[in-house]
């Protein structure tokens, strides 16, 4: 049995690993021929198998898959398909003996992607998951409380009201600025100064809103946040939390750059990772904070449960939920981060808020359209959100789509924008188009 599982895993081993490709090398659609004379953004889009009747301006919901990505994930689901237990069984035994895995290449590509350490990470299947488990198993003492924003998702909301309604712990809600466009750095710190109390013990954020398409300085808000720490005993230190989703793939920053204790993101989004995937980063001091929710499956956890020990191993694995998963598309998750590794990640930062720009200064030259996100690039990302003077919000985007095949969204909160974010999957063209349609409308 041991040697056919050998052979086996032997045969399916060049598509388990899945594709690889080189720094700095540009993977070309196969559909394209050798001297296109495409430029680098449109052989980007040639990755995609978009719908050409289409605009889409929502690639941030739930991302396509790029072709590496999309190789990667029927490499993994077809050595599964020819034999699961084998696969499988292979996983376990490696992880029994100490080795890395399948399992553990998405935390080894992340940490190279983030500047981190692979063992940092937990892997997850969205970010609403990362938040639950998180907010769930985060040590707060009897008083403490969370503080987190009116701005923030359902998701955040819901993760603490539930942690709430479990045992007691305070949330409160602050606001950090009033009006979005006007926002500033200054505002957004002299708020979250002032509404830090004694008793705070998390301070819940989001980097992006996709509710306004602000940006936060989360860099200038965790060195707030250091600076009261230093005040601190341990028992009292504050920990800075942050859902990172609308950033993370957009913004071209690492773990040291943010300055948080914890990062949560799902890697469906702005990364064009495998659907139904995303991650958790905390460093060593954070994890000792949260209790794992859901057992992991781990080759050191199942051998201290045998021994009836308390499980131990990377940390960041311990949070992992266990049982089994969609793990051809878990696999397949270096291939994402390889591929905007590839392409740059400065340059997909600067094509997106170079695009978004475009977007909004057309937007503003428009006298009956309130742009609500701040033109400035260090206050915002790759959403833009507006409304249009005489026409209700949910009427701008269908009649964006009916009449001019542009797919925009809806703000999913209490106050409605429009949404239109320009990115990998648009061209400057096509923002043209956009900005058309809505002076049409």
């Amino acid at each position: 049995m041991t040697l056919k599982r050998r052979q086996f895993m032997g045969l399916a081993g060049a598509a388990l690993l899945g594709p690889r490709y080189g720094a700095g090398k540009l993977p070309v659609a196969a559909a394209a021929p050798a001297n296109a004379s495409m430029d680098k953004w449109a052989r980007v889009r040639a990755e995609f198998e978009q719908d050409p009747a289409y605009l889409n301006f929502t690639g941030f919901l739930l991302a396509p898959h790029p072709r590496p990505v999309r190789e990667a994930i029927a490499a993994h689901r077809d050595a599964l398909d020819k034999n699961a237990a084998v696969v499988i069984e292979n996983q376990m035994e490696l992880s029994r003996a100490g080795k890395d895995t399948l399992n553990f290449a998405p935390c080894t590509a992340a940490a190279r992607f983030l500047a981190a350490q692979p063992e940092e990470f937990a892997l997850t299947d969205s970010t609403t998951m990362g938040l639950g488990l998180v907010y769930s198993g985060f040590q707060i003492g009897a008083g403490k409380e969370v503080l987190t924003t009116v701005h923030d998702h359902y998701s955040t909301h819901e993760a603490l009201r539930l942690r709430a309604v479990r045992d007691g712990v305070k949330v409160r809600k602050m606001t950090l600025y009033a009006q979005p466009s006007k926002v500033s750095v200054e505002e957004i710190i002299g708020n979250l100064k002032r509404e830090i109390g004694a008793d705070t013990r998390v301070v819940a954020a989001t980097w992006v809103h996709s509710s306004t398409g602000i940006k936060l300085p989360i860099r200038a808000m965790a060195n707030v946040i250091a600076e009261l720490n230093r005040k601190r005993g341990a028992s009292d230190r504050i920990w800075f939390v942050v859902d990172g989703v609308h950033g993370f793939g957009c913004e071209n920053a690492t773990m040291a750059d943010l300055g948080c204790d914890v990062f949560i993101a799902g890697c469906h989004k702005w990364l064009f990772g495998p659907r139904g995937t995303g991650l958790v980063w905390a460093h060593r001091d954070a994890w000792d904070q949260i209790t794992p929710t859901i057992p992991a499956f781990t080759g050191t956890a199942y051998r201290a449960w045998k021994e009836n020990k308390t499980p131990a191993g990377p940390f960041g694995m311990m949070n992992t939920p266990g049982g089994f998963h969609s793990f051809e598309h878990r696999w397949a998750l270096p291939a994402a981060f390889a591929f905007q590794s590839d392409i740059g990640r400065a340059e997909i930062e600067g094509r997106i808020h170079e695009l978004n720009t475009q977007l909004k200064q057309g937007l503003k030259r428009m006298s009956r359209v309130r742009l609500h996100t701040p033109m400035d690039p260090k206050l915002s990302a790759g959403i833009t959100c507006f409304e249009l003077e005489g026409i209700p919000n949910e009427e701008v985007v269908k009649r964006l789509f009916d009449k001019h095949k542009i797919i925009a969204s809806l703000t999913p909160y209490a106050v409605i924008y429009t949404r239109l974010a320009p990115g990998l999957l648009t061209s400057a063209q096509q923002v043209d188009e956009a900005l058309a349609a809505v002076r049409a409308l």
